[in-house]
């Protein structure tokens, strides 16, 4: 489907913004560096701010501090990236669904399937799960037993949901993502482990994103759960009995081990590792590669780890690590040596 053509006006008016120059017809989207006179981009971080002055970009939204370095048409607001992001949503191609269950999908006797649902090729329905209405399940997808999907949520392609998940409405999951596999729940008698069941289930709250890969366990006794509006990028692990707050986003490949909590509005950096049992209070930022070993109770940003450097440096630098406790208590005894 091609997208709709808008104008500059149309858009200040819709969103809030200050047009400031001539209206335009805009037909897209695109980067200050690729945009079109027919285009519309956006800028938001200041090391791009030279390539305003040389940008095709026919109209641009940005701050009104930048707004001198541009020529052609603007559209200034105070927040550049949240108002390209709505703007970009309507030129983004919908994912074309058609009420029905394709005739390769396999649907139990005992699922409930709202009418206006779309259940793709090669999909599976377990036993007793519901799919809302306007649901779009993709190819290939599964949902197993004792599920519930509801009104407006949109699996891709592949995703699973293994058993006992319920997803509220208007939740987005990515393709290969699984929810609801057992938690790594073991316990070792006499030298061997054995397999602790995993009764819960997993508890996504609406308008959340599962990232591609991602994967969410089950809880052992108590849900896993994901309070409304959680962002999760591709490749994360979920452990049991995690529990997440509203609107926290986690970058790719960071990990919670079971049982953690999570406040709302935190943000956990790429590779970031949370250990289990812990608690971040609302309003933390974890950073990149980041391990998290104790609970905050203190909202702000936190890092850990040494930053990169030559590895002769890093070599050096790692064996003074080892000699830190010996000069410190070298240091204590001479300072109590002075008093």
């Amino acid at each position: 489907m091609k997208p709709p053509a808008l104008t500059a006006a149309a858009l200040a008016e819709r969103f809030g913004l200050t047009l400031r120059g001539a209206d335009r017809t805009i037909t897209g989207v695109a980067a200050l560096a690729s945009a079109t006179p027919e285009q519309l981009s956006f800028l938001a971080n200041p090391r791009y701010r030279a390539q305003l002055a040389h940008t095709h970009a026919g109209t641009v939204v940005l701050c009104a501090t930048d707004a001198d370095v541009f020529a052609g048409t603007a559209l200034l607001t105070e927040n550049p990236y949240v108002a390209f992001a709505k703007i970009s949503a309507l030129f983004a191609p919908g994912q074309e669904s058609i009420p029905g269950i394709h005739p390769t999908a396999v649907i139990d006797a005992t699922a409930v399937i709202d009418p206006t649902a779309s259940i793709g090729p090669h999909a599976t329905v377990g036993a007793r799960s519901r799919i809302g209405a306007g649901a779009t399940i993709g190819p290939g997808c599964v949902i197993g037993p004792d599920c519930e999907v509801g009104d407006g949520c949109l699996l891709v392609a592949r995703a699973t949901l293994v058993t006992r998940v319920r997803l509220g409405q208007r939740v987005l999951i990515h393709p290969g993502a699984v929810l609801g596999a057992d938690g790594f729940g073991l316990a070792m008698d006499a030298g061997r482990w054995i397999k602790v069941p995993q009764l819960g289930g997993v508890v996504v709250g609406d308008d959340c994103e599962i990232g591609a890969n991602t994967t969410i366990d089950r809880g052992a006794l108590d849900d896993t759960v994901l309070e409304q509006d959680v962002r999760l990028d591709n490749q994360i692990q979920i452990g049991h009995n995690v529990h997440i707050g509203a609107h926290t986003a986690m970058a790719g490949c960071s990990a919670v081990a079971g049982s953690a909590r999570i406040g709302r509005r935190c943000l956990i950096g790429g590779g970031a590792g949370i250990l289990g049992h812990l608690e971040l209070c609302d309003g933390v930022v974890i950073t990149a590669m980041s391990l998290v070993t104790h609970s905050i109770n203190v909202p702000g940003e936190y890092s850990s780890g040494t930053p990169l450097m030559d590895n002769r440096s890093w070599r050096k630098n790692a064996a003074r690590f080892r000699q830190l406790d010996r000069i410190a208590r070298r240091r204590a005894g001479d300072a109590k040596d002075h008093e």
